[in-house]
């Protein structure tokens, strides 16, 4: 099989298959933070019952600890059929934020190649590269429909 002619064929391909992978990775945690685990048992779980010592008051991690599972698992969702891809990335870019908080927190020398670092590679490159390079989201979908540029709700 001959490669394309456009040197630029792949991007849209890597666009997708980084936003697909991505999208999975969050949605699937907040399918089973919500529904399996439950919002209580992840907060008790994973931002409660390991930092009983911390400075954090327990109102804050109990907060956060039973919103967490619902953003990963909307954002996810969204990033997967490329809906409203900006804010879904921010979303997600907090939720990394504040599990590298919660880890390093426990734990200072944690080993981000296993958990934090492939996310982020993905969530960066999503941001960083063109919102029109992913041809394949439902964002670009509709504008086509409109006859306008792909939004995914940020600015140009």
């Amino acid at each position: 099989m001959t490669e394309p002619r456009d040197p630029e064929w792949g991007r849209p391909w890597a666009a997708l298959f980084a936003r697909l992978t991505l999208g999975l990775i969050f949605f699937m945690a907040g399918l089973w933070k919500v529904f399996d685990l439950g919002p209580v048992g992840h907060a008790r779980r994973f931002f409660i019952d390991p930092y009983l010592d911390s400075f954090l008051p327990a109102w804050s991690r109990w907060g956060v600890g039973t919103v967490i599972p619902f953003v990963e698992l909307v954002a996810g969702a969204l990033v997967l059929i490329g809906l409203w891809r900006g804010p879904a990335y921010v979303a997600l870019g907090f939720v990394l934020a504040i599990v590298t908080f919660g880890h390093l927190h426990g734990e200072p020398l944690y080993a981000f190649h296993q958990h934090v670092f492939p996310r982020l590679a993905l969530l960066l490159f999503l941001l960083w590269i063109p919102r029109t390079v992913d041809r394949f989201s439902l964002d670009a979908g509709l504008a086509s429909r409109r006859g306008g540029r792909a939004r995914s709700g940020t600015a140009p």
